[in-house]
């Protein structure tokens, strides 16, 4: 019986050969590498995957899927929604750095990149799909348009390219938007910050970018006790990603 792709679970299972072809070649799998798939579906890019790897874990949501891939005998398949996944207790298991892989649902591609981010030392790569707006915005440069807290968040951590580009047509159904494949790659030294205050700075920041920063970031700025020069006559899509991170890292801890 052919599965129903669910709307609330945002399903668009990816059916081109070609471009699935051209994704495993980006991830370039290898025997015994630690690799978890978020949402494999009907499997389309997990077979290619495990033939490769000899042994895959998956995390899939749908009950019905789930039950699919456990008849797999080299599938590993843990039923659960990705955002209560523990990604520290899946890589002590592989006693390795994990290497994440998937075409990601695109109602909660956001919360599951940050929910990631706090396993990124645990984590050699990640290539994920998905929409190509996402992407843009992960990427970005400053004094963009597309670059957004979602970039700084991202970018303070990760070495990221987008490396390939998918159209509405590789999926059944087709989404109504443009997807794309981004490599993500851990900082091997990633400034030490705080990354809750960094996410505070940030979102302040970015919480009116079409307008300077004095009302808005200055103030907080004052607020917390921050010392030092800052020039808050500036949007916040003009601030580059150091110059963030330093401010999470001057801004005086909260009173325990």
């Amino acid at each position: 019986m052919a599965h129903i792709a669910r709307k609330r679970f945002g399903q668009h299972f990816l059916s081109d050969g070609g471009i699935i072809d051209a994704i495993v070649q980006e991830i370039a799998p290898q025997p015994g590498d630690a690799m978890v798939e978020i949402g494999p579906g009907l499997a389309a890019l997990t077979q290619p995957l495990v033939e490769r790897l000899g042994r895959l874990t998956v995390i899939e949501l749908d009950r019905d899927l789930a039950r699919r891939l456990r008849e797999h005998p080299q599938l590993d398949v843990i039923e659960s929604d990705v955002l209560k996944v523990d990604f520290a207790a899946l890589a002590a298991r592989f006693a390795a750095p994990l290497r994440v892989v998937g075409n990601l649902p695109y109602n909660i591609s956001t919360p599951i990149l940050f929910h990631l981010l706090g396993f990124a030392h645990l984590i050699a790569d990640q290539h994920f799909m998905l929409q190509k707006e996402v992407i843009d915005r992960m990427v970005a440069r400053p004094a963009t348009s597309d670059y957004s807290r979602l970039s700084v968040m991202l970018q303070w951590r990760y070495r990221m390219e987008n490396v390939l580009f998918v159209p509405p047509e590789s999926f059944d159904p087709p989404p109504r938007v443009d997807s794309a494949v981004v490599r993500m790659a851990p900082l091997a030294e990633p400034p030490a910050v705080d990354a809750a205050r960094l996410g505070e700075i940030v979102q302040v920041a970015f919480s009116q970018r079409r307008k300077i920063m004095r009302h808005t970031l200055g103030k907080w700025l004052d607020a917390h006790g921050f010392a030092g020069e800052f020039d808050a006559q500036r949007r916040a899509e003009e601030v580059p990603v150091a110059e963030y991170v330093a401010l999470a890292q001057a801004v005086p801890p909260e009173p325990k």
